[in-house]
């Protein structure tokens, strides 16, 4: 077997790769000499076909088997010796396509291989670290919000008209073309305006009124309605207003502290003020990682492989496609062109990912079993009723446990970087870091 160079430019690589008919039918040989014991055929007594009649039966699978298995053996032996890494799936031809029997087999192989990363001090990256310390008025905030999402209602004052996030008590029933449908009607039905859980339109309507009026509320079911025989219908919904509610936040007390599972106010304040210093915490260190991928990607400069630059532009396009046009969710749609933006961005992604990989691995960076498990079912529960098929599916599927398994990885290297950085703290407002928070999005 011949492997030789082609191409050696920048990160470009190219082979030919020239494989003898003689060790081509070697090869052949030994598999079928290896089969042989085992196979049974018609006038031969187990393990006594000859070579002869295997190879006539036999040697065209065998064949391509070994031209397969050697053609990635040499590929194999090559990379190892050369230290190569390829960025992506090698590009493999056969460039004799009149190949027959008894002739050599000539491949090229091309690929661009990933370059060498240079080392970074990391003691010379200088951090601040924001810290937010959670006080009175913070946990209080905190406490009405929740007070406010336990809230009760309680009856407006007689002839008050109903307002928007009142709740209105309702009888209703609902005809199309003047006859009832099903599922169109209800009693001391509590409906919260502005809630938007009715047909749009509905809920408006009813801002206003008042107990014991009556009134038809006229509204049309959407196409896109799930009873497809209601879908687009025009409907009369005679409605009698039984009651008009208006929000009342629940006290802070302990009441308040047993609805959400602690055992008294006190308990709550705590629970309140450890999920807040956890919510510090995390928006202090998105802001440290984005410090710190910021002055990585100043500290270093690599050729990069064009063909994970390009790759890198393209999902970025087809992204930011989706999420302008969220109703498009198939892919049957025109081409999307890359811009110098999403180029731009490509670049220092794929520089910071192999960076990041480069240091990782040097670091000896792991993601244990367990890690890649509880991530696993975390994600399983956004699929309620699913969760047994979505952990199925990522058991099997390589790539899809690669892209939840890259984000716990990533971040473990930055913690590792963190250990050795030049880390300050800096105490802050939590408006300060609120808005170091919002510059994020503003950034690249």
């Amino acid at each position: 077997m011949q492997v030789t160079e082609t191409l050696n430019d920048g990160l470009k690589r190219g082979y030919q790769i020239k494989l003898t008919a003689a060790e081509l039918d070697e090869k052949v040989l030994g598999k079928l000499k290896e089969a042989q014991p085992g196979i049974e055929m018609k006038g031969f007594r187990k393990g006594k076909v000859p070579i002869a009649l295997l190879r006539k039966q036999f040697g065209p699978r065998l064949m391509g088997e070994a031209m397969q298995e050697s053609i990635d053996g040499a590929l194999s032996e090559h990379l190892e010796k050369s230290g190569d890494r390829p960025a992506m799936q090698p590009d493999v031809q056969m460039t004799n396509e009149d190949w027959k029997e008894g002739d050599d087999v000539e491949v090229s192989v091309s690929y661009e291989t990933l370059p060498e990363v240079p080392e970074v001090d990391f003691s010379k990256i200088k951090l601040e670290r924001l810290v937010v310390e959670p006080d009175d008025a913070a946990v209080q905030e905190t406490l009405e919000n929740l007070a406010g999402s336990a809230q009760n209602f309680e009856d407006r004052r007689k002839g008050s008209k109903a307002k928007d996030g009142d709740q209105v008590v309702i009888d209703f029933v609902g005809r199309v073309d003047g006859e009832e449908f099903e599922g169109g009607a209800a009693e001391d039905y509590p409906l919260v305006l502005g809630s938007n859980s009715f047909i749009p339109g509905f809920e408006d309507q009813l801002v206003g009124v008042k107990a014991e009026e009556e009134k038809d509320v006229t509204v049309t079911f959407p196409e896109q309605y799930q009873a497809e025989h209601l879908a687009g219908k025009e409907a009369v919904f005679s409605v009698t207003v039984k009651a008009v509610k208006e929000p009342k936040p629940a006290e802070i007390d302990d009441e308040l502290a047993k609805k959400y599972g602690a055992d008294d106010l006190d308990a709550l304040k705590a629970q309140v003020t450890e999920r807040l210093e956890s919510e510090y915490a995390g928006a202090s260190r998105a802001v440290a990682k984005r410090a710190l991928l910021d002055a990585l990607d100043k500290a270093v400069e690599f050729d990069l492989p064009p063909s994970l630059v390009e790759a890198e532009a393209n999902q970025i396009a087809h992204q930011l496609w989706h999420e302008d046009n969220p109703d498009h969710h198939g892919h049957d749609h025109d081409a999307i062109e890359t811009t110098d933006e999403h180029k731009k961005l490509a670049v220092r992604r794929v520089k910071l990912g192999l960076l990041l990989a480069e240091i990782g691995q040097k670091a000896e960076v792991k993601v244990s079993d367990s890690e890649l498990t509880q991530a696993i079912l975390n994600q399983a529960r956004q699929y309620p009723g699913q969760e047994r098929q979505f952990f199925d599916y990522v058991q099997q599927n390589s790539g899809a446990r690669q892209q939840i398994q890259a984000p716990i990885f990533e971040d473990k290297v930055v913690d590792h970087i963190f250990t050795e950085a030049d880390v300050t703290e800096k105490s802050v407002s939590k408006d300060d870091l609120q808005k170091a928070v919002e510059a994020l999005d503003d950034e690249v």
